[in-house]
């Protein structure tokens, strides 16, 4: 019998534990896209990630989430919506708070913003992780518990701390490159599936190795 994929299309991939959402068949603003398999592990509401999770999403901004990300309990993304003007004497955003204040709303409309937060593929955030707006995490990065991450995470870079620095990275510059090349979250997800062992424990040769193989019949 052939191998058999997961499936992406299950909310709880782990009944037994309901904890563990997947987030794409969860999410459904237009602001937010989320790749397979990518999932949120909470154990009070893993469902409300939506509001809980993301922060002063007023838009236009995006977040978007690449495949196979792991999200532990707490993490957040701040969104540009979180900006108050800091060029006069007060950061107090009076006009929201309506009566007549309601008609100075132009100064705090078109504030500065970062643009979209984008987090890579196969990226893992620890407990509690913070996101703030505008960040671009690479793919195969891990953020580690507690970090509060305010600028661009590289590609299989490890951060941590408060603002997050960088620790390490998992990889060479070489390495990085050529498992950049692979890109084994776009394989077909039966190819993904014959090769989870080569995926989770094999070096980037072996890797390079199962890539070569998608095309043989």
């Amino acid at each position: 019998m052939p191998p058999v994929p997961a499936d992406p299309t299950v909310l709880h991939p782990m009944p037994e534990h309901p904890r563990v959402v997947l987030l794409k068949p969860l999410v459904k603003s237009p602001l937010i896209e989320v790749g397979d398999f990518s999932y949120y592990d909470d154990p009070d509401d893993p469902t409300a990630f939506e509001t809980r999770n993301v922060l002063y999403h007023y838009g236009p901004e995006r977040l978007v989430i690449g495949k196979y990300c792991a999200l532990g309990t707490g993490t957040r993304f701040i969104m540009n919506g979180a900006n108050h003007r800091m060029d006069g004497p007060s950061t107090f955003p009076f006009p929201t708070m309506g009566g007549s204040w309601a008609e100075h709303f132009d100064l705090i409309t078109g504030l500065p913003g970062r643009g979209d937060t984008v987090v890579g593929n196969d990226v893992w955030f620890g407990h509690g992780a913070t996101v703030m707006p505008g960040v671009r995490i690479g793919h195969g990065a891990i953020i580690a518990a507690g970090a509060v991450v305010t600028a661009d995470v590289p590609d299989y870079g490890i951060v941590g701390g408060n603002p997050a620095r960088l620790i390490r990275t998992r990889y060479d510059a070489e390495d990085v490159a050529r498992l950049l090349a692979v890109a084994w979250w776009d394989w077909p997800v039966r190819h993904i599936t014959t090769h989870v062992r080569t995926i989770m424990s094999g070096t980037v040769a072996d890797l390079e190795r199962a890539a070569a193989q998608i095309d043989q019949p």
